[in-house]
């Protein structure tokens, strides 16, 4: 089908622009009369060459989508149609992959598919817990509160992943700066060093020799070692991969000092706020714990998570189980057994992820006041003690005279 591009005058007199699909022009300016718009131009986009290839298409974000649930959520409350609100998000919409998205759920809802199943079609980005949403707001007739929940669902969830990416980036940079320059240290600048003494004559002092028999080691073996990480790298990949191994992997992470607890921290805060939302919206706690589960993000989590779901199918209250996974702390499973009591574990799953959130942020700042003493520290003991060994024996001769 072909697009058309357009520009005209909202009711107040402001110019917009934008794209659409239709047969013909006049389909385009009827549609843009119902959107309120009077249509002055209207005329045939020239085609993409690289439309067709895919890794030449911009992505789509997570932002994306938060603003198309947003805006969508917008249109629906305010009362239009959901085809034309779809058309609208359409039309606007400047990300050529996302339009095309847009427009094929678009289809699908015209054919007779409900918006849910018109979303299921792109996993990748509308994953279990937005269709599963979806589906309970068209089930329940509240489809733009739904949108809205699920929009400042993805922000914060956004924000989270933020913080803890953030906390994590600084010390792996810094890690392979300082590998980097010590490499290059080793490899190029001993070297020269070498040459000098070597030329000199001498006995050399032991953290001379030391550092000069690990350049050397390194410059013989240095495809060696290279091939060696790469193999170490791909082995640990693969076994990540399987259940066994990402569940070691995952059950190290929590139990690590500092970094581990950030982690615990980050993954309660994310499954009470999925489930706090998903519970307020109409899901059943079966299938929110399923949801749940499987974007967990950790295998440990994970496995206690799809023990409280088969415990609750048991008969046993959620608290419970919770409690005797041994991955949530007894405050959590404390205050879901008041929630559960009190009819309100949407609202309780809520408050907890809002005081989690907090904690993430204070173990984000012990995690970097933590890690730049220790960088620095690392830093100057081992760069700084590869200069010196090297300016030991000159030291040592301009003692002599």
């Amino acid at each position: 089908m072909p697009v058309y591009q357009w520009v005209g005058k909202s009711g107040t007199g402001k110019e917009q622009r934008g794209e659409m699909e239709a047969t013909d022009a006049s389909i385009v300016r009827s549609r843009l009369l119902r959107m309120r718009i009077t249509p002055e131009r209207v005329k045939k986009k020239p085609k993409d060459l690289f439309e067709n290839v895919t890794f030449l298409q911009p992505g789509v974000s997570s932002k994306d989508v938060i603003v198309f649930a947003r805006q969508f959520s917008t249109m629906i409350d305010a009362g239009l149609p959901l085809i034309q609100c779809l058309e609208i998000l359409q039309a606007q919409q400047e990300n050529k992959t996302f339009k095309k998205m847009i427009r094929d759920i678009r289809e699908s809802v015209e054919g007779g598919a409900t918006l849910s199943e018109s979303f299921k079609k792109y996993p990748k980005h509308f994953n279990d817990l937005f269709v599963h949403m979806v589906a309970a707001g068209e089930a329940g007739g509240i489809l733009d509160t739904i949108l809205r929940r699920l929009a400042a669902y993805m922000e914060k969830m956004a924000r989270l992943k933020a913080k803890v990416k953030g906390a994590m980036t600084y010390p792996i940079v810094t890690l392979i700066i300082a590998v980097v320059i010590l490499s290059i240290i080793l490899l190029f600048v001993i070297p020269t060093f070498q040459e000098l003494f070597a030329n000199l004559g001498g006995t050399l002092p032991l953290p001379t020799m030391v550092t000069i028999h690990l350049s050397n080691f390194l410059r013989s073996k240095f495809f060696l070692i290279a091939g060696a990480i790469i193999l170490f790298v791909i082995a640990f990949i693969w076994f990540y991969r399987t259940d066994k191994g990402r569940l070691m992997v995952d059950s190290f992470i929590l139990r690590f000092p500092v970094l581990g607890v950030l982690a615990r921290k980050a993954a309660i805060s994310k499954f009470t706020r999925t489930m706090g939302t998903m519970l307020s919206s109409g899901v059943s706690i079966l299938d929110a714990l399923d949801i749940v589960a499987k974007t967990a993000g950790n295998k440990k989590i994970e496995n206690a998570v799809y023990g409280i779901r088969t415990a609750i199918v048991g008969g046993q209250p959620m608290a419970d189980p919770m409690a005797e996974s041994g991955v949530f702390p007894p405050m959590v499973s404390q205050m879901t057994a008041v929630g559960e009591s009190t009819g309100a574990l949407d609202a309780m799953m809520g408050k907890i992820a809002d005081f989690y959130d907090e904690e993430v942020d204070q173990a984000v700042e012990n995690l970097t006041a933590l890690i730049e003493p220790v960088m620095i520290v690392f830093l100057g003991v081992v760069i700084g003690g590869i200069v010196v060994s090297m300016y030991l024996p000159i030291f040592k001769m301009a003692a002599l005279f």
